[in-house]
């Protein structure tokens, strides 16, 4: 599946997952979410129009994509074009909350890595990845995997939301705590030692969708594992990060 950069193993993936989510999103019994109809705004969105967090994103991404010679020259606007209509799109599902919390706030306040890595994966077409989030927002790995989806979400319980702490933190990386205690019992303590936790940890590869932390094709892999085979896999993947980094967490706590 590969060549020399990359191009025909994105566009296997892009094809694999479209065609995948396509089909679950069609299945009553596998659409954990109702998302209603939406129509895409114009398609002449500028990047003047997002916050200065998602033009900083969307200038990452597009650097990041032209040099894996994944996007074309007019990218931006495209990338633009989807982060906007996701927005608005997931602003139909969102509660009104009155807070003085940062992250409870109408918009989101980090950047959509997620909807990015799509974007790429999908080679910079905007209408194709659009398409796919909203297939995509209809299925419950999609609360775990975009983490946008469930921001202010109608779909939580009120209380949840008041509290300001995403689901991904409590389910995805509580557990994986658990089957640190279990599976490495040494790179738990470390962090036990450090005054870290490795939920703080894991949240931030989860929201970046390891973003700086793993190679393009890695990353791939993971959003591909887990729309594959189920949300519980990003669990294994974080436990499997912190196996390999073992040697290097314990050299560092001793030092």
């Amino acid at each position: 599946l590969y060549c020399s950069n990359g191009l025909l193993l994105v566009a296997v993936l892009a094809e694999l997952i479209e065609k995948f989510v396509s089909h679950l999103s069609e299945s009553r019994t596998d659409c954990y979410f109702s998302t209603g109809n939406y129509k895409a705004m114009d398609a002449n969105v500028k990047k003047e129009n997002l916050s200065s967090v998602q033009q900083l994103g969307v200038e990452m991404t597009v650097r990041y994509g032209k040099y894996l010679n994944l996007l074309p020259e007019d990218a931006e606007n495209g990338l633009c074009f989807v982060l906007m209509n996701c927005e608005q799109f997931l602003k139909q599902q969102q509660r009104t909350v009155v807070s003085s919390l940062c992250c409870l706030q109408e918009h989101y306040t980090g950047y959509d890595w997620f909807a990015a890595s799509i974007f790429l994966i999908m080679s910079g077409d905007k209408e194709k990845t659009l398409t796919f989030l909203l297939q995509f927002s209809r299925l419950l790995v999609s609360a775990f995997l975009w983490l946008p989806r469930l921001h202010l979400s109608v779909h939580l319980p009120v209380t949840t939301v008041e509290y300001g702490i995403h689901p991904v933190y409590f389910c995805s990386a509580h557990h994986v705590e658990m089957l640190l205690k279990a599976e490495l019992p040494l790179v738990c303590s470390a962090f036990h030692m450090s005054g870290f936790t490795p939920a703080q940890i894991c949240l931030q590869w989860i929201t970046q969708c390891f973003w700086n932390y793993m190679d393009w094709s890695e990353i791939c892999h993971y959003i591909a594992i887990c729309i594959f085979l189920g949300p519980d896999y990003q669990i294994y993947m974080c436990i499997s990060v912190f196996r390999h980094l073992q040697q290097d967490i314990l050299k560092h706590t001793e030092a």
